[in-house]
């Protein structure tokens, strides 16, 4: 086949046209002249149209927000690496909504999804309330049930469904009411049928856990219904608490359930709740639910019992409140550096006062939340019934009694240590009345200390010139050691009953700051609690000033600052009143100097010891403590010889107290440094 050689290729092959359509001459010369005139004209039509798209585009924007109009705008479909932006192009393949006013008029809605249940093709994941019928009667059955509102026109519910398993019960009996209107019934009847496939197996499983007093993990939330007492001995002894939800949760311990529940506290103003946690680990089979670290009042086969224990226990909560001098014997916590508690012993007496704990302890007080309207709703009515209680505050009613905290608040006189304590151990106090009898004392010392004492707590109208300066009385007792100092304040305070705090140096600290600081609120504590404050051995804030110790000097200003606007009873004692700073002697009322002890305090002394042994009876002769009385020792020496001693005799399992066992103590006694001149061989 040859090629044809008459043809001449044409430039037209090319598929060359004209603007207006009309095919070109074959060698192309007009196709080239007209494109380039066209071009040209292209160019001077561009060049006029720029400055008008330059200034298009130059054009300002409105202020942010300014356009009274909505933009919307879409999300794209995902590409191959599945992911996707927003664009403004409407998507094509949207449907129209399903809920419309045709579906409103529906009693209930259900929204279906494909079931990973092997007995079941379709699962609901919400249900829709929309009959005013069935919002009335769900009202009732669901009163009070947390996160529930029937007053809405849509009450919607999440699968499990967990307030129909709770109230199930309620649900058929209020369904086999007599009386209801037909479209309830009809209403109540689709729901009851939807919910007996959704879970119906569930409520199955729960009627036979109840029966048996069992319950798995898995099913663990259906026993726990929101507003119920529960049990637990949560950082106590058995208290109860109201549930208020439980939510299951994972750590790197396992699987647990948290339950959120309420006690009743008191914040040192007011009564109110307080929220803690309980957690239960995830556990294997079955379990009994009263084994539960925390398990349903209801499941307690004695829950009256508990009940009127806790009520007991509540209202002794409640007395509590404010500030109390208590005694206590046992266990009490403290804390750590952080803040872990940490349990400690404690027997002595004891001040209850959760406000004074909050405002000067270096512990985080505890934040309570307001009555909730159940409780109001309870507490107006204990008022209409009851009346107020002291001093016109509103009482506690027993339920609220029952949900007491097993704990208070306070501080520990004996240890200086703010504690939590707990209820039960909390006791009256016995008091030594005959204390201040048995004082060697003289007479008329004695009543002049009862007199100012006495007064002072009654409340003396005496005042400065300046109001609320020189109100308080300040005692100085000096004197050796032994002869009955710190006795006289303890036997005082035992007499008129009241809390005796006493301090050290030690205890307010050595910086300047530390001791102002301390000893101010110590000094409000002791005029809230109406108690008698014993500074023992406070020759380091009575010692003269001197012009090369400033830091002393501070101390010292600082504590006569403070002693004129104290408005309590204060004692001191000191061995050194030689040396004490002339400032002071204005500011003391009282001073008593107590001598060394004669032989017959002595005796007096060894008489009131063995008087009041309470382990051992003594068969000591009054020529026996004769003899003893000779001896040159002091109050607290006799004192640690008889104890001694009485130890002693109980390892000898000796049923009496024998002069034999006290010699002993003595002979190991005179190799004491310091024994040199009492007189003991």
């Amino acid at each position: 086949m040859t090629a044809n050689t008459d043809a001449t290729p044409a430039p037209a092959a090319i598929a060359i046209f004209s603007t207006n359509g009309d095919k070109l001459p074959a060698d192309g010369s007009i196709n080239i002249k007209v494109d380039a005139e066209a071009k040209a004209g292209a160019d001077t039509k561009a060049e006029d149209k720029k400055p008008e798209v330059e200034a298009k585009k130059k054009k300002p924007l409105p202020p942010v927000g300014s356009v009274s109009a909505v933009k919307n705008i879409y999300r794209s479909p995902k590409d191959a690496d599945g992911n996707w932006t927003w664009v403004d192009t409407y998507p094509e393949d949207a449907l129209d909504a399903v809920e419309n006013e045709e579906t409103e008029t529906y009693a209930v809605l259900v929204r279906n999804v494909k079931s990973n249940n092997s007995r079941k093709k379709l699962e609901a994941t919400r249900i829709i309330i929309q009959s005013p019928w069935l919002r009335e009667a769900l009202a009732e059955i669901l009163h009070e049930y947390p996160g529930v509102s029937c007053e809405l026109k849509r009450v919607e519910f999440d699968a499990p469904f967990q307030p129909f398993v709770h109230r199930w019960t309620e649900f058929v009996a209020y369904m086999n009411k007599p009386g209801l209107p037909t479209p309830t019934k009809e209403h109540l009847k689709l729901l009851y049928d939807i919910l007996q496939y959704e879970i119906g197996d569930d409520i199955k499983a729960f009627e036979d856990y109840v029966r048996n007093g069992v319950i798995t993990f898995n099913h663990l939330w259906m026993i726990f219904q929101p507003c119920s007492v529960i049990l637990s001995a949560h950082k106590g002894p058995l208290s109860a608490f109201e549930l208020s939800d439980s939510a299951y949760g994972a750590n790197q311990c396992g699987r647990y359930l948290q339950l959120r529940c309420d006690c009743v506290d008191y914040s040192g103003k007011t009564f109110g709740r307080f929220t803690e946690s309980i957690t239960i680990p995830e556990f294997i089979g079955i379990r009994k639910i009263t084994r539960l670290n925390v398990f349903p009042w209801s499941f307690h086969e004695q829950k009256d019992a508990v009940a009127a224990a806790l009520m007991r226990r509540g209202e002794i909560f409640e007395k509590l409140a404010g500030h109390s001098y208590k005694s206590y014997t046992g266990a009490a916590i403290t804390w750590d550096s952080q803040h872990n508690e940490v349990p400690i012993q404690v027997t002595g007496r004891i001040i209850v006062d959760i406000d004074s704990f909050n405002r000067f302890s270096p512990y985080p007080e505890r934040w309570l939340s307001d009555w909730n309207a159940r409780d109001l709703d309870r507490l107006s009515k204990h008022k209409e019934k009851h009346g107020l209680g002291e001093n016109g505050t509103l009482r506690l009613s027993p339920y609220h009694h029952m949900l007491a905290r097993s704990r208070t608040r306070g501080y520990s006189l004996k240890l200086k240590k703010w504690l939590d304590f707990f209820i039960e151990q909390v006791d009256e106090i016995t008091w030594n009345t005959n204390a201040f009898d048995k004082l060697v004392l003289d007479e008329d010392q004695k009543e002049l200390i009862l007199a100012f004492s006495e007064s002072q707590l009654e409340g003396s109208t005496f005042d400065d010139v300046i109001s609320g300066k020189g109100k308080g009385i300040i005692c100085l007792l000096s004197g050796p050691p032994g002869v009955g100092k710190t006795l006289t304040a303890e036997a005082v305070a035992e007499n008129l009953k009241v809390p005796l705090h006493t301090l050290s140096s030690g205890d307010l600290g050595s910086s300047s700051y530390e001791i102002e600081l301390g000893l101010s609120n110590m000094l409000d504590m002791v005029a809230r609690w109406n108690a008698i404050l014993l500074l023992d051995e406070c020759d380091v804030f009575l010692e003269a000033r001197s012009t090369h110790d400033l830091e002393r000097n501070k101390v010292v200003s600082i504590f006569l600052r403070t002693l004129e606007y104290y408005e309590g009873i204060m004692f001191m004692t000191t061995n050194r009143v030689d040396n004490i700073d002339l400032a002071f002697q204005s500011r003391i009322h009282v001073s008593l100097e107590y001598p060394d002890l004669t032989v017959e305090s002595r005796r007096q002394i060894w008489t009131n010891f063995l008087a009041a042994g309470t382990s051992l009876k003594s068969d000591l002769s009054e020529e026996d403590i004769a003899e003893l009385a000779e001896l040159k020792l002091n109050g607290r020496q006799i004192k640690n010889i008889l104890k001694t001693a009485q130890l002693l005799a109980s390892r000898k399992r000796s049923p009496v107290l024998k002069k034999s066992f006290i010699d002993t103590i003595l002979a190991i006694e005179k190799r004491r440094p310091g024994m040199a001149g009492t007189g003991v061989e």
